[in-house]
């Protein structure tokens, strides 16, 4: 059984359709959203059934941590047991953007989301459609990529249809991604003050390292 696709407009959401994204979401299924880099598979991250859904349908280790989007910068407070002077100068200057912060996870984080890494990657993407979904779901939501483990990421929501298959019920197309390349990775989790950066995407070093100097 083919899923269910929900055109919403990329640029101004419609609520009814994005309050009805949300609403599966809160129901506990895993959706697959738009993002500014590549589709993502939405979840409510506090639903642990939801989870490990998501682990299910990309066949995807349980040692990876998910993502998640925020709907602002505000929500990483709650999320995270303590945020540096780097979090918030990126926060400011880069987001909504293609940028993931790794950060030391609450407490009150399932385990299976951080994978017992005991951090959590976040992000706010410049992506309407992803932040009216998180925020009309009223939580951060997943965002790990739509696609199968060892498999292309997708970039339109034809090409999650036909790589997932059944597996979902709902997929939001919001037209093809704006960046065909993944979010830069920086993590503000190590064990010594300062900054690493674990993966160069859309963001280059450099802009990076003018905001917070060398690593």
């Amino acid at each position: 059984m083919r899923p269910e696709i929900i055109k919403i407009s990329s640029t101004e959401p419609e609520a009814a359709l994005v309050n009805y994204a949300a609403e599966q979401i809160r129901k506990g299924q895993v959706i697959s959203v738009p993002t500014d880099t590549y589709y993502g598979l939405a979840a409510d991250p506090f639903n642990l059934r939801a989870v490990e859904r998501i682990y299910e349908i990309k066949e995807r280790g349980r040692h990876k941590p998910l993502s998640l989007i925020l709907s602002s910068a505000d929500q990483a407070e709650e999320l995270a047991a303590a945020l540096p002077d780097e979090f918030y100068i990126l926060a400011e200057k880069l987001w909504p953007g293609p940028l993931t912060i790794i950060v030391k996870a609450a407490p009150r984080l399932p385990l299976k989301v951080t994978a017992n890494t005991g951090n959590i990657a976040v992000r706010v993407p410049a992506t309407p459609i992803a932040l009216a979904i998180a925020k009309a779901a009223g939580s951060p939501i997943t965002s790990t990529s739509a696609s199968l483990t060892g498999m292309p990421d997708c970039v339109t929501a034809q090409e999650v249809t036909l790589q997932m298959g059944d597996r979902l019920g709902v997929v939001v197309d919001g037209g093809k991604s704006p960046h065909s390349a993944f979010t830069t990775i920086v993590s503000l989790a190590e064990n010594h003050r300062g900054w690493k950066l674990l993966r160069e995407g859309v963001i280059p070093l450099h802009e990076i390292e003018d905001l917070l100097g060398d690593q």
